[in-house]
């Protein structure tokens, strides 16, 4: 058996489960072992054999029983950002090795509970900062499609064992766009919900206000079927939503916004989409928009198009303000964040130092890597005496004046799209000379989080190289439209075949 093409769906992995055609422990076993024949990926950064095959036996024991949910028995992973109590967390940092947490964070708990079985930990960028996903103390991750080229990140890890067929979703978390852009240059479908709709306990924190978890797999459906399960009001987390426009926040919420937008999409025969008005950004089209994914975003915005959709030009004129904006107050909610991992507390502990202030400073220097380090000093600055109301003070003004962006644009448009990354990625290993300049390729995805919408990546194309890179549509709803979003991404891709497409097929 194997994910790949005979069972390359949640939904496909679900029939043949109930059909006793393949059971969960084979599933599991066969996901182990293609995990260890594309080693090379470096995907994993931990995982136990015998743990996944006492969840996939539980799996089992529910099906046999009659009791088996949407996700009982399918194999999944998650990034090692989610703290689990039966596999180390380290956030991919020298600063956490060893940590196994004494509780799983909410997310891990809820999937568990529907019966999703756990291969293990996934590879990311250290403490999620980062976009190329080569800041991880466990090294690289390798783009499955190209392994010379990076995965994107900081969910790498996730968007490649996806990708590659090692499992069948993942969970990931996105601060800029973390989800987003790795399914983007991995060939895969992602999501960001709304901020608040699924519970932060037991992320390992970067931006307390940016921070939102999502799941990544192969089409929206499939997201459709984790979603549902991921999101729900916390207790355990303050900035979790109780409500969603008068609505309870949890999964019923998106599964029926989703079956009333499939419903009214189906009344509308050939033109599914009649009425449907796409917002397309004139900023997110300028001269540093590699003209491969121009070319790409323009023919899925003609398909949208051909299914009945009106396209809108709408403005976002804070656009490449929220490249400042946010790396302004991410560093600074960084640096209050990791002020935790100090040696005395959590993490790393200098081997060698002479007094406490010595044993922190040493600490700190030995556990982090330079990135993370690089965005403390960016953080504490902004946060300084003198510096805070130039900087940080003004950077909030500012990101409230893109989220007033973003709902004049919805008053002319029910859904925004365009890009995902303004390029197809970079070599693993390039040379940089300003590390700031990767902060440039977040510039589509950073107005999203700062304004806490929910928007998604869907593949809508290749390059025509000889080895072919795949390309993202983003879609950008309004607040509490995720299932409007996974609908309208679901019709895209039952008239495209870009997320069936697999690497070594190509």
């Amino acid at each position: 058996m194997s994910f790949t093409p005979e069972f390359a769906t949640i939904a496909a992995l679900r029939l043949a489960l109930q059909n006793k055609t393949v059971s969960a422990r084979e599933l599991a076993q066969q996901a182990l072992d293609n995990s260890a024949r594309q080693k090379e990926l470096n995907a994993f950064v931990q995982q136990d054999a015998a743990l996944t095959l006492a969840q996939a036996d539980a799996a089992d024991a529910l099906i046999a029983q009659g009791k088996a949910g949407p996700l009982t028995g399918i194999p999944i992973a998650h990034k090692d950002l989610f703290v689990t109590k039966d596999w180390q967390t380290t956030a991919c940092s020298k600063m956490l090795k060893g940590y196994v947490s004494p509780f799983d964070a909410t997310v891990v708990t809820k999937l568990q509970a529907a019966g999703a079985v756990s291969l293990g930990k996934l590879n990311c960028d250290e403490f999620a900062m980062g976009s190329r996903n080569e800041s991880s103390v466990f090294g690289p991750v390798r783009n499955p499609w190209d392994h010379t080229m990076v995965p994107g990140g900081s969910s790498g890890g996730s968007a490649a064992a996806v990708a590659a067929g090692l499992v069948a979703g993942a969970s990931a978390t996105d601060t800029g766009g973390s989800i987003r852009q790795p399914a983007a240059l991995c060939g895969v479908s992602g999501i960001k919900p709304t901020y608040g709709t699924i519970s932060r306990f037991g992320i390992i924190a970067y931006g307390s206000s940016l921070d939102q978890a999502g799941p990544i797999a192969r089409n929206a459906r499939d997201l459709l079927d984790l979603l549902e399960t991921m999101c729900g009001f916390d207790p355990q987390d303050a900035t979790s939503l109780e409500f969603c426009d008068d609505q309870p926040n949890n999964g019923a919420r998106i599964r029926q916004q989703f079956e009333q937008q499939q419903s009214q999409q189906e009344a509308q025969g050939s033109q599914p989409l009649k009425g449907l008005r796409i917002g397309v950004p004139a900023q997110f089209f300028g001269p540093g928009l590699d003209p491969v994914v121009a070319d790409a975003i323009e023919a899925a915005l003609k398909t949208y198009e051909s299914l009945g959709a009106e396209r809108v030009t709408v403005q976002l004129p804070l656009t490449e303000l929220s490249v400042p904006t946010y790396y302004v107050i991410s560093p600074a909610e960084a640096s209050t964040n990791l002020s935790r991992f100090d040696g005395v507390r959590f993490g790393h502990r200098a081997s060698q130092y002479t007094d406490l202030n010595s044993m922190i400073s040493r600490s700190r220097s030995e556990g982090f890597g330079p990135e993370v380090v690089r965005r403390i000093l960016v953080g504490t600055y902004v946060l300084s005496h003198g510096y805070y109301d130039a900087y940080y003070l003004q950077a909030q003004r500012v990101r409230r004046m893109i989220v007033d962006d973003f709902q004049k644009a919805f008053e002319q448009c029910d859904l925004i799209l365009g890009p995902v990354t303004p390029a197809l990625g970079r070599k693993l290993g390039a040379t940089i000379e300003d590390p700031t300049t990767d902060w440039l390729g977040d510039v589509y995805t950073l107005g999203v989080s700062l304004a806490g919408l929910p928007a998604m990546s869907i593949p809508c194309g290749f390059s025509n190289d000889e080895r072919p890179l795949p390309i993202g549509l983003q879609i950008i709803g309004n607040y509490f439209r995720e299932g409007q979003l996974l609908a309208f991404a679901d019709r895209f891709q039952q008239v495209t075949d870009w997320h069936q497409r697999q690497p070594g097929q190509q």
